[in-house]
């Protein structure tokens, strides 16, 4: 092995595990312990921050540093930063022109191998929301999370009442948009805020004491809130008809329902919505006869809608 190649393998194996025992590292370079202190110090020379571990064997740590050093990544991890690079667009984040410029700084010190994978691997990105939150706010609002600091922010155009007081716990996205789940000080409630529409206002405030999100699992409990409900990720209202229509036409359309083949161009179709009014208007969609299984709310609904169009056609 190469001096050059040794550097590499060394590198590659404190970025493994936090620490390494010397005389380890030098049983899996094949070398002795002396010339691995000389490889630790040359990475030192690179920029890379290696703290030498006292004990009984000695050893070696790779920490953070001040400068960002030369990277190494397996192959694996190069073809992950790349899609992720391409899908930059769809994040809603402002950061697409500089995941380009990344993407191309990549990709020229790629092997061949790899350049030719990742070339193959070309993708659009389709954003879901036009909305786009410029990085210092996605910054301003995850150092508030992480460092458990009360945020205060001006929210949509209305600037003239005083700013927004939250304890601030998860960033999500949900279809191309960022939300902040937060504790809301001044209705003492949890609530969902759109990143897009917030500027944070300096300094924060104080610490608090993290709080349980409702059900213990923030992505069941955002689902939940965007289907109506505050509890339990499911709709509030869930029906069952039955579509003259076979099941194959329905199925691309059914969403997160269930359709249940009947054979003779007829399938059962569970679906649900946030309101009655909501799920019999999305049921009309499929333009075909409808027999309402249950429950009776979702029947009147019908008979309500019926009596609307009577009057709009009018």
């Amino acid at each position: 092995m190469t001096s050059t190649a040794r550097l590499l393998r060394l590198l590659s194996l404190l970025q493994m595990r936090r620490d390494w025992p010397g005389t380890l590292l030098a049983e899996r370079l094949e070398v002795t312990p002396r010339t691995v202190r000389r490889d630790v110090d040359r990475l030192r020379d690179l920029g890379y921050s290696i703290r030498a571990t006292m004990g009984p064997d000695g050893g070696y740590r790779l920490d953070a540093g001040e400068e960002l050093p030369p990277l190494l990544f397996d192959d694996d991890q190069v073809i992950a930063l790349a899609v992720a690079l391409q899908a930059a667009s769809a994040t809603g984040a402002g950061i697409e022109e500089a995941a380009l410029r990344a993407l191309t700084t990549v990709r020229q010190v790629m092997p061949s191998r790899l350049r030719h994978r990742l070339d193959a691997l070309q993708f659009t990105a389709m954003p879901q929301s036009t909305s786009q939150v410029a990085p210092d706010v996605l910054l301003a609002v995850s150092v508030a999370i992480r460092a458990r600091e009360v945020l205060r922010f001006d929210y949509g155009d209305d600037t003239d009442r005083p700013p927004r007081r939250v304890e601030p716990h998860h960033l999500v996205t949900h279809h191309g948009r960022w939300y902040l789940v937060a504790w809301d000080l001044e209705h003492d409630e949890w609530r969902l805020f759109r990143v897009d529409r917030m500027t944070p206002r300096s300094p924060t405030g104080r610490r608090f004491v993290e709080r349980g999100i409702p059900g213990g699992n923030v992505s069941e409990y955002v689902a939940a809130r965007f289907k109506g409900s505050d509890a339990a990720n499911r709709w509030p209202c869930i029906g069952t008809v039955i579509l003259d229509l076979p099941a194959r036409s329905v199925l691309p359309f059914a969403g997160d329902g269930t359709v249940e083949d009947l054979g003779g161009d007829r399938c059962r179709l569970t679906a649900g919505a946030w309101s009655w009014g909501a799920l019999a208007a999305s049921l009309l969609r499929f333009e075909a006869e409808i027999d309402v299984q249950g429950p009776p709310e979702l029947a009147a609904t019908f008979a309500k809608l019926a009596e609307r169009a009577v009057k709009a056609s009018a």
